[in-house]
């Protein structure tokens, strides 16, 4: 059994985020590598494994539709829920109402990819292959997930389906187009200081091929 897959993924919108712009949601004009682990990983993922994302084609054109969103600028502090674990309860809600601000976004709509990665086992790992091709392949024919597959965003879910040789095929579109430098994933080398990779993509009909992780610079 082979330990490459690909998913096909959909939805309203989407919005994977170009942190140079800060504080406003600026999307990619095309997923990100670090957005397509996160699906496959959101349908099976354990300790032993990895995902390499291999090629990400686009199925449907590229288009932007400006939104604006209420968010909540503050979160729970860790100093608060260590207390609250030490003590055995606290008061760790916030108040919406007061926390709430509304955000710019330049998202993506209407979009849709094929998603093509490779299953390994982890460093150390003696445990057989196709035990987990065989589990990813029978989770993801049913639709089963351990979390809703999302599009950058939480909010953006995405309707996900297996490609397997019988699958009917999608064309990509046909456009090429210098993408520029695009966030590959985050390097955890150091857990508590995780470093940003990239890599300058390119759009080649549709198709965004994605080099080894080991090849994005920081």
């Amino acid at each position: 059994m082979s330990s490459r897959f690909c998913l096909e993924v959909a939805g309203p919108f989407a919005c994977f985020t170009r942190p140079e712009m800060k504080v406003e949601r600026v999307s990619y004009d095309v997923m990100t590598p670090s957005a397509a682990r996160a699906v496959f990983e959101s349908i099976l993922w354990k300790p032993a494994i990895r995902w390499r994302v291999q090629c990400i084609e686009v199925l449907k054109p590229i288009r932007f539709i400006n939104l604006r969103r209420n968010e909540v600028s503050a979160v729970v502090s860790t100093r608060n829920v260590q207390q609250a674990m030490a003590v055995g309860s606290g008061t760790l809600g916030l108040y919406i109402e007061d926390e709430r601000q509304q955000r710019a976004g330049y998202f993506l709509r209407d979009v849709a990819y094929r998603l093509h990665a490779e299953l390994s086992l982890a460093p150390g790992c003696t445990e057989p292959l196709m035990k987990y091709t065989e589990m990813f392949t029978r989770r993801a024919s049913k639709g089963q997930c351990v979390n809703q597959p999302y599009l950058g965003c939480r909010e953006f879910a995405a309707d996900f389906r297996l490609v397997t040789a019988d699958s009917p095929p999608a064309i990509p579109i046909p456009d090429t187009r210098e993408l520029g430098w695009m966030l590959h994933d985050l390097d955890f080398t150091h857990p508590v200081d995780p470093q940003p990779r990239f890599f300058n993509a390119k759009l080649e009909r549709g198709v965004v091929q994605v080099p080894p992780f080991e090849e994005a610079r920081g």
